[in-house]
């Protein structure tokens, strides 16, 4: 008979085989948006999901498990931040490029000159878009906290539900 693989046992998965997989996943998620991390902002709100649940399965203390979370989102988008000036950074030498054809490299021209659009593309790959998926892995654990305590899984013992 084959094993049975519940939803229970992914939250007791070691911190280093589900960064692992969270990671893993953020490169499919960089992949699909073709190094725009679009995807890897809207994949911020499953990680925050993942990152309450898990860490609640270890810890009752509330002001532990919220700055557990705090750690865990500002490692998700430090990863997707290397990665974006892994795939990004290589074309800062452009800037310092006299025959570099901005106006060409296939970004949107929102600011009508070509040389502060690329800077604003830049700036909004490496770290802004980063920034963004760190906001969403708070929002998705905050609402997991909240639907936490306000269900009733969480009590006063160890720390946990007090304001």
């Amino acid at each position: 008979m084959l094993p049975r693989f519940g939803l229970h046992r992914i939250f007791t998965l070691r911190a280093g085989w589900a960064l692992a997989i969270v990671a893993l996943i953020d490169i499919v998620c960089t992949g699909m948006g073709m190094g725009v991390p679009i995807f890897c902002i809207l994949y911020g709100l499953p990680v925050g999901w993942y990152l309450a649940r898990w860490i609640a399965a270890r810890s009752r203390d509330m002001r532990q498990m919220l700055t557990r979370v705090l750690l865990g989102a500002a490692v998700t988008s430090g990863f997707t931040l290397v990665m974006m000036v892994l795939l990004w950074g290589p074309s800062i030498a452009m800037l310092f490029d006299p025959a570099a054809d901005l106006a060409n490299f296939g970004i949107p021209l929102i600011l009508y000159e070509p040389t502060a659009s690329f800077v604003g593309w830049l700036v909004l790959m490496m770290v802004i878009s980063p920034f963004l998926q760190f906001l969403m892995t708070l929002l998705g654990a905050y609402l997991t906290v909240l639907w936490w305590v306000s269900s009733g899984r969480a009590t006063n013992e160890g720390g946990a539900g007090a304001a």
